[in-house]
């Protein structure tokens, strides 16, 4: 297997999740950049990186640099995916793909012009209980979809004096918790069902309309415990929680809450799919069973097992039965997803094949996948703000 150069930008939480998972996956990360050159020579020393960039066009000049992951704050997206993508570069980008559909078209434009491979990491698809499901629902195991409920739950913005760049709308966009994690429910629900939202009904709320912000700055996820430390009010326009009406194409109906202020809960995806013969339900605080609902035999519960789970999902399930799988391996599998396209292009492009031999409906979020939930979510601010239905 050819060895891929890759640089990751952005050292906050999330980064080093990317780099841990292209390493796991046998490949180089090459570089990091953070908001700051010191910055990302502490990101380089502490992850053991050669190189901690000075700058997004000293990442883009390096040779050794064939895949770019993107993992800054979102107000950044745009123009680094752009000038990426222009340096020939492959792009996994962190959600939302941009700020605005405007931005995102456009970048689904570059992207279709371009020799490399783009993607956005929707890395929830990627638990295997997650892709099996969706081979149950396409082979017709639980009928016709009737509807899909479910929420996105975490507490890390519970208390006002929790706070990071995410909460302003000039830094994250104007929605957050839906754009933030609502959004990984839309996509993992519509990969997994074939649905598509047609017209959506969105009641939000900003409990805390003011936060206090640190004069010293904030992590993800590091919360507010410890000594009191030197703020400054800050007002706040985004949502803290929301509840959203779905209406997909075909007739099916859905619905999901999404907060950050649910005391207890830390990081919970889960949802129902409720089928004209069967029903199911997948809760990512225990990611490694799926339960199967009948009315007219007992229920089922699946344990994640490779050797009982559909064929096409075998390689993305490592572990025997009982070895758990979970959040870092989600990570893991789209970028192996992903890197195998980016390979097969490689190829195509050395033997001047054409690009076709791309997969055309991958298993991965493509820059259109992150453009139609941009789409998604001014339809949900836009319903919220006038109070009624609104069609995507």
């Amino acid at each position: 297997m050819k060895t891929l150069g890759v640089a990751v930008v952005g050292t906050g939480f999330i980064g080093p999740v990317h780099v841990e998972a292209v390493r796991r996956l046998g490949h180089t990360v090459v570089g990091i950049l953070g908001s700051s050159a010191d910055k990302s020579a502490a990101a380089a020393d502490a992850l053991d990186i050669p190189n901690g960039y000075t700058s997004f066009d000293e990442l883009l000049g390096d040779p050794a640099v064939d895949v770019v992951h993107i993992a800054s704050p979102n107000r950044e997206h745009f123009d680094q995916c752009k000038r990426a993508i222009a340096a020939g570069k492959h792009v996994m980008c962190e959600k939302p793909l941009a700020m605005t559909t405007a931005e995102t078209a456009e970048l689904v434009r570059l992207a279709g012009a371009s020799n490399v491979v783009t993607a956005v990491n929707y890395n929830v698809r990627f638990y295997p209980l997650v892709l099996d499901l969706r081979e149950r629902v396409r082979r017709g195991d639980l009928g016709d979809v009737l509807h899909v409920t479910g929420s996105y739950l975490q507490d890390w913005l519970l208390y006002d004096t929790d706070f990071n760049w995410r909460v302003q709308a000039d830094a994250g966009g104007e929605l957050r918790a839906v754009a933030d994690i609502g959004t990984h429910w839309i996509d993992t629900v519509c990969f997994v069902t074939g649905l598509e939202v047609e017209e959506v009904l969105a009641d939000l709320r900003t409990v805390h309309p003011t936060r206090q912000r640190p004069t010293g700055g904030a992590e993800t996820f590091t919360g507010s415990t410890g000594a009191p430390r030197p703020s400054v009010p800050v007002g706040v326009t985004t949502e803290d929680y929301g509840s959203v009406l779905l209406r997909f194409k075909g007739g099916a109906r859905g619905c999901f809450t999404v907060s950050q202020v649910t005391a207890g809960r830390k990081n919970c995806i889960r949802f129902d799919v409720a089928g004209s013969t069967s029903a199911a339900a997948w809760d990512s605080e225990e990611p490694n069973t799926l339960h199967l609902g009948h009315r007219d035999r007992p229920n089922e519960a699946l344990t994640r097992d490779p050797a009982l789970m559909a064929a096409a999902v075998r390689p993305f399930a490592n572990y025997p039965g009982g070895h758990a799988e979970g959040f870092p391996d989600t990570f893991k599998q789209l970028y192996r997803a992903v890197y195998a396209d980016i390979l097969r292009v490689a190829d195509s492009l050395r033997e001047s094949v054409s690009l076709s031999e791309r997969a055309t409906h991958p298993l991965y979020a493509t820059f259109a996948d992150g453009h139609n939930e941009v789409r998604l979510c001014e339809a949900i601010l836009r319903s919220h703000r006038e109070q009624k239905w609104v069609r995507v």
